[in-house]
């Protein structure tokens, strides 16, 4: 395949393109989605997005030659002058290979009898949700809730942290009433994680009876006062500081919950 000439223009209509796909805007299925980096260009071919445009860095184009990009090679590609990619991409070290992929469609399914889900509210963070997204699919999560002031799962720095789980977790954006009518309709129990000092049950006296919903908050205010009283229990992490990162107190729910699938007994 002759190699493409270098586009050199900062107005040229596809690094435009390229550089929107990067905004943080893109939140629809359909919507055109940015991605940076052979991993994560590599999960979104794994998890069988389609792929809609291949850019490259000039001089970087022997990133194709690596396995898990080969099936990449064949789709429409561009190649971009350094300072041009360096202006379309969202990070500040460019790792020389972007794409351009459609959002993917991930429809929620009826809950599993044992099913684990995880509601965030307010979660601000980019982050944050995506070290959670990524520790749902650690752990066995099927479906995960946002509340409406949650922050866009398909945000880069989102879709960065998350590793591409975000391209294999079914993510649903709704009110919290209706989130909580929803579930709880179909039997699901509701578990808010609080600080120690809310006088919440510890973690280590905790079952986490199936269907679970486990509740994650704000990183600053925490689970609003309508989120406490939907709540059917309230859970705090025994540790020696008064609370911890919201990422890293779901991702330890989240662990417990799975380990007690584990083992029937405990249930």
């Amino acid at each position: 395949m002759p190699v493409p000439v270098p586009i050199t223009s900062r107005s040229n209509a596809r690094v435009k393109a390229l550089r929107s796909s990067f905004s943080g805007k893109p939140a629809l299925p359909g919507d055109p989605l940015g991605l940076e980096g052979e991993h994560l260009i590599a999960e979104a071919i794994r998890s069988g997005l389609v792929m809609e445009a291949l850019f490259l860095r000039e001089g970087s184009q022997s990133l194709l030659d690596r396995p898990a990009l080969q099936t990449a090679a064949a789709c429409q590609r561009f190649i971009l002058s350094r300072d041009v990619f360096a202006s379309a991409v969202e990070t500040a070290s460019p790792q020389g290979i972007a794409a351009m992929v459609s959002i993917p469609s991930l429809p929620l399914t009826p809950l599993d009898p044992r099913a684990i889900v995880l509601i965030l509210e307010g979660l601000q963070d980019p982050g944050n949700l995506g070290t959670l997204l990524r520790s749902a699919e650690a752990f066995a999560v099927q479906q995960v809730y946002l509340t409406p002031d949650t922050v866009n799962p398909w945000n880069p720095k989102v879709v960065r942290a998350s590793a591409g789980s975000v391209f294999r977790i079914p993510v649903e954006r709704a009110p919290l009433t209706q989130i909580a009518a929803q579930l709880q309709g179909q039997g699901t129990r509701l578990y808010a994680a609080v600080a120690q000092s809310l006088g919440a049950d510890s973690l280590l006296q905790t079952v986490f009876a199936p269907p679970a919903a486990i509740l994650i908050g704000n990183e600053g205010a925490g689970l609003s006062s309508q989120a406490l009283g939907l709540a059917h229990h309230r859970v705090c992490i025994p540790c020696a500081v008064e609370s911890l990162n919201a990422a890293v107190a779901g991702s330890t729910l989240l662990y417990e919950a799975m380990r007690q699938r584990a083992q029937p007994s405990n249930l």
